[in-house]
């Protein structure tokens, strides 16, 4: 694929974060682009930002669904081909996620299945959904992410993150085999998976609202000594700190995992499209994810011993990743 003008795009979480960017910069390549959320408020600030850089005049629909359910994914597929008067997309970008389930010994069934379902059945569902019309198309490309915790399953060892990887390791697992798949089968379809490291997004500041939890700021009394344990266990002192107190200091780590990440979303969304063009199946995003990629493969064995995160910090990586978000991402 030589170029975005004139493509029909498929972006799911196309609300916020790298989902919003790329629906951004595919539109102002000229694509068309259907995406989904479950924020119609979230999607329409992505149209406005859309149509300050539309110099195509591309068409952008929005359409709610909740990826995790196999129906809501196919009335979003009927939907994009009736907004776009087609019969066929280019592209589908399987993006949208969640965080949480981070323990699967002390965390709620119902949670970390909704991780799971979200982070991998979304991808399934994407793909039952639009590879039909993806291998309909006379060029298309299915791209799905991933994430570094799909071949490294942590955050560091003073945090769970169990359903998170286990949904990231299926992904990884499920397109490298679509690789030779679309080979034999349908010649004319690339794969790509992308891989990111730690990238600007508001994943931490939404999962909880998606979870049924609220935002960090709406944390129930319960989950809120359950923060205070961890952060006693991690030497904070916060033994007599207000339940408030607590909550704004979750709220502020989501808003800092966004805010100081070393990757912003915009630079995620302009690697993975350079590396669509460029016809990559394998897409590292942000130095951190490159680095730790290199360390976890030379040295499997020690992937989740202590000296793997001094390894990192000493090449200036993870000091947000795993000091800000580790617990929001364990559930806190």
């Amino acid at each position: 694929m030589q170029s975005f003008k004139g493509k029909l795009a498929v972006v799911t979480g196309g609300g916020t974060g790298m989902g919003r960017e790329l629906v951004r910069k595919l539109c102002a390549a000229g694509a068309d682009v259907a995406m989904c959320d479950v924020s119609a408020e979230n999607m329409a600030e992505t149209e406005a930002l859309c149509a300050k850089d539309n110099p195509h005049k591309a068409k952008v629909s929005s359409h709610l669904c909740d990826v995790a359910d196999r129906a809501s994914m196919e009335a979003f597929r009927d939907a994009t081909l009736a907004a776009h008067k087609r019969d066929h997309v280019n592209l589908l970008f399987n993006n949208a996620g969640i965080g949480g389930g981070g323990s699967f010994i002390n965390d709620t069934e119902e949670e970390w299945q909704r991780c799971f379902t979200v982070c991998w059945d979304g991808v399934y569902n994407g793909a039952r959904a639009f590879m039909p019309l993806l291998v309909a198309s006379s060029e298309g490309h299915i791209i799905n992410t991933s994430s570094v915790n799909g071949f490294w399953a942590s955050l560091g060892n003073g945090v769970a993150h169990t359903s998170y990887s286990a949904a990231k390791f299926a992904v990884k697992g499920f397109t490298e085999a679509l690789i030779n798949d679309c080979r034999l089968n349908a010649p004319h379809v690339g794969v790509s998976l992308v891989m990111p490291g730690h990238i600007g997004t508001s994943i931490a500041l939404n999962s909880g609202k998606i979870l049924g939890r609220g935002t960090a700021l709406e944390l129930s009394a319960e989950d809120v000594q359950a923060a205070r344990e961890m952060m006693l266990e991690r030497g904070l002192p916060v033994g007599n700190v207000p339940d408030d107190h607590i909550r704004a200091a979750i709220h502020q780590r989501a808003v800092d995992f966004r805010d100081k990440a070393p990757t912003s979303a915009g630079q995620a969304a302009d690697i993975i499209l350079n590396g669509v063009l460029e016809n990559r199946w394998r897409i590292l995003v942000g130095e951190d994810a490159h680095e730790l990629d290199r360390l976890v493969r030379s040295d499997p064995e020690q992937a989740y011993e202590q000296s793997l995160v001094e390894k990192m910090y000493a090449a200036g990586h993870f000091g947000e990743l795993v000091n800000t978000v580790g617990s929001e991402e364990a559930n806190l």
